[in-house]
């Protein structure tokens, strides 16, 4: 698990803090606007009532525990490249084999022959001649062809005045959008901030009762209507975060594929919508893609950074697959484009503990075992 790291004035006790999310100084609740969204929601659902108290959360998780996890999870990346610096030689076979395993491995066209020349470049400078020396550069190219990916969630902006971060959530169906939601509502909640949630995926009713479910776990109000307009849910969660004192406000939304237009026009309102409940607003527009999914995740990262300019990236699902490599193609194509959309998370399981910042060195390491 991952902490956060909150400052207020005067300083109290810092909680213990974790890569890849901060907690900027908090800001005093601003008052909603005084106009009207696009429609009526229903209101905030009731905060945690009196019951049982629950258990104390579990102690975070050793980061090695994970690592190992990740590893088990990547195998079937990495068995193909690592395969590769099984012999003794190093030549132009080698130099082949590898090609044809990171392309195996979904690193894409423009990765592989990035990471090949650089590879090259670093076995020259370093005059290796062991395989295993190779092994050990490669994971060095690519952990540096990673690096720009690994950048922390900021929480309250840069300068601790944005309050509520709004964080708008979206991603093609079955990636684990809601899912992940839940997860991040949980370590939120944990580090004591206080979290909305808005139900915008007003058209499918088992993700509003998906979402119910861990808004009641986590203890946190949510916002939801069934059958409405989404963009009138995210306006008054929007509205009611800032009224309430909300740290964060996280608004679902519907699963859609990006080739269907008037469904991504659909998001775009509720991203206008959000900016006319709080100026600014949404502070990040977050991806879910599926790890699985491999080329596929890359060509939803460009359709959504098209239309709603993204802020991030989720990449669940990376346990298993054999297809890990599309990170590599995610960091190229930002690389060339000059503009990186950052990967905040990957998770590789089910269990809460299962989703972790992303660590561009650690998972470079547990690509190659």
């Amino acid at each position: 698990m991952f902490s956060f790291f909150k400052k207020k004035a005067p300083p109290p006790a810092v909680p213990p803090t974790a890569p890849g999310l901060a907690v900027a100084p908090s800001a005093p609740p601003v008052p909603p606007p005084p106009e009207s969204g696009p429609g009526p929601a229903s209101p905030p659902g009731p905060g945690p009532g009196p019951g049982p108290a629950l258990p104390p959360p579990p102690p975070p998780e050793p980061r090695s525990n994970w690592l190992g996890r990740l590893a088990q999870g990547l195998r079937k990346t990495g068995a193909g490249i690592t395969q590769v610096f099984t012999g003794t030689r190093i030549d132009d076979a080698l130099y082949e084999d590898l090609e044809s395993a990171l392309l195996l491995a979904d690193t894409g066209m423009a990765a592989t022959q990035y990471l090949l020349a650089d590879l090259k470049r670093r076995v020259k400078e370093t005059r290796a001649t062991d395989p295993a020396a190779v092994k050990a550069l490669l994971a060095d190219a690519i952990t540096a062809l990673l690096l720009p990916l690994q950048r922390p969630l900021v929480i309250g902006g840069v300068d601790g005045q944005v309050s509520p971060t709004v964080i708008m959530v979206t991603g093609v169906n079955g990636a684990g959008k809601t899912t992940s939601i839940g997860k991040l509502t949980r370590y939120l909640a944990e580090a004591d901030q206080k979290v909305l949630l808005a139900a915008a995926d007003t058209f499918r009713a088992a993700a509003r009762e998906q979402l119910a479910v861990w808004a009641d776990r986590n203890r946190v109000e949510i916002v939801s209507q069934e059958g409405g307009d989404p963009a009138a849910v995210t306006f008054d969660a929007v509205s009611a975060g800032r009224a309430r004192g909300c740290d964060v406000v996280i608004a679902d939304t519907a699963g859609r594929l990006p080739t269907q237009a008037h469904l991504m026009e659909e998001l775009r309102k509720i991203q206008r919508t959000i900016a006319k409940a709080m100026p600014g607003a949404p502070h990040e527009v977050l991806l879910v893609v599926d790890g699985n999914t491999g080329q596929n995740a890359l060509a939803q990262v460009k359709a959504f950074d098209a239309a709603l300019g993204l802020t991030g990236l989720v990449v669940t699902k990376l346990d298993g697959t054999a297809k890990g490599g599309v990170l590599a193609a995610i960091a190229r194509w930002g690389a060339e484009q000059g503009r990186v959309v950052p990967v905040y998370f990957i998770g590789i399981g089910e269990k809460l503990e299962d989703l972790q910042t992303f660590d561009a060195r650690e998972f470079a390491q547990a690509l190659l075992g």
